[in-house]
């Protein structure tokens, strides 16, 4: 686990799971949102997987992601941005070089707020054997460097194919068993009042052993985002559906 020091803001925005991509451009206005000032969150905290597919040392996915990009980078001028990467997203300090990042060996990341000790990731940690490899291997600079150049001979045709993919996944499944899984996964692993993460779509709470878990809606699904609330007499995240021209 990493040791951060973050303190999380009340009123701060939480954006899990929007796999942004020119099939599912709805992140795009709400980004754009924050950056003209329509919403002021304190705090911009990107839970991972904010792209279907951005991969730092991979040029032509950074030149498609280039406006979202561009606005998150001023956003984080101006406004503490928090981004933890995903199994979508990652190598990413150098495409966000004002923003905190965490890759996943990072993960989760202990925070604070009124008191309680927090912990983010992503979703995507541990795994058996095969999956860490696997995690390892995407995220290896020399393989990243040898697809970067195979991408170019082949005119980017292997992540158009990944592109087509993607964009047809159903981001909105029920996990059954999902309480199960969680509590095999997590208990007797961490200390800590809340646990956060994404990965799994789920949107859900769950009141474990040790700590309340809280799995995160997809912004794919619905456009959910989530704000920070005092924990006076209220829920740790206040779930909001972001839309299109609303005020």
């Amino acid at each position: 686990m990493y040791r951060s020091g973050i303190e999380i803001k009340k009123g701060a925005f939480v954006i899990s799971d929007a796999h942004y991509s020119h099939l599912r451009p709805e992140l795009l206005e709400f980004i754009k949102a924050i950056h003209s000032k329509q919403f002021q969150p304190t705090q911009l905290i990107l839970m991972g997987d904010i792209f279907d597919a951005l991969f730092g040392g991979i040029p032509y996915t950074c030149d498609e992601n280039a406006e979202m990009v561009q606005l998150i980078n001023a956003i984080s001028l101006e406004i503490e941005v928090i981004y933890l990467e995903g199994n979508h997203d990652f190598n990413l300090q150098k495409v966000f070089p004002y923003a905190k990042v965490f890759k996943i060996s990072q993960q989760p990341v202990s925070c604070s707020y009124e008191g309680k000790k927090i912990l983010l990731a992503h979703g995507d940690f541990g795994g058996d054997f095969g999956y860490r490899l696997y995690v390892t291997l995407i995220r290896n600079p020399l393989l990243l460097f040898v697809l970067k150049y195979v991408d170019i001979l082949t005119s980017h045709s292997i992540l158009k194919k990944l592109d087509a993919y993607l964009g047809k996944k159903d981001d909105c499944k029920e996990f059954t068993g999902f309480q199960a899984f969680i509590e095999r996964r997590l208990s007797d692993k961490f200390v800590c009042d809340y646990f956060i993460e994404g990965h799994f779509h789920q949107n859900k709470g769950l009141e474990l052993k040790d700590f309340t878990y809280i799995n995160l809606g997809a912004f794919a699904c619905n456009q959910r985002y989530f704000v920070v609330e005092s924990l006076q007499n209220k829920a740790l995240l206040e779930e909001n559906i972001f839309s299109k021209g609303m005020k």
